[in-house]
């Protein structure tokens, strides 16, 4: 019998897409969580004082939450393995001005994603497989591999549309 190494999911994320604030003052934040325990990451953001830290810390629950339901991890295994943000869309809105004119406003969103990673598991597991089970699936991996040669056709100098005067 031998034994076959497999990956098992570790990671788990959450999305907050479409949040109102700017992407550069949500980073200033999400900077300051990254690669930190879970607990510790909750005292951080309570403590901060900026307005973008109450959307990730609903997130941080929520990649929490997410972590317990599949994969039954305990809190206080959880660190923020990573978390990035990006630039969403603007909205945008008219502002009355004078002489019947009007200005447009931009208001900058963000997408934010946390991901969880829980440190108590070992990323990856030995399963025990027979002989003839693995010598099957790599006779079928060797009957997959095909080799498709390409060849290159010069539009210029094969007759093409341009090659006459």
């Amino acid at each position: 019998m031998l034994k076959k190494l497999t990956k098992i999911k570790t990671e788990v994320y959450a999305l907050g897409q479409h949040i109102s604030m700017s992407a550069h003052k949500a980073r200033r934040v999400v900077d300051q969580i990254r690669g930190r325990s879970y607990e510790e990451t909750l005292m951080i953001l309570e403590l901060m004082p900026y307005r973008a830290c109450y959307p990730i810390l609903k997130l941080v629950y929520s990649a929490a939450a997410n972590a317990n339901y599949n994969m039954d991890s305990n809190e206080s295994n959880l660190v923020i393995s990573k978390a990035e943000v990006s630039e969403g869309t603007a909205t945008k809105k008219l502002k009355p001005r004078a002489r019947g004119r009007s200005f447009t406003i931009k208001r900058p969103t963000c997408h934010i994603a946390i991901v969880v990673k829980d440190i108590s598991l070992d990323e990856y597991q030995y399963l025990g497989v027979d002989f003839i089970d693995s010598f099957r699936c790599s006779k079928k991996l060797q009957s997959k591999k095909k080799y498709t040669a390409m060849s290159y056709h010069d539009m210029y100098t094969n007759g093409g549309i341009w090659d006459k005067k």
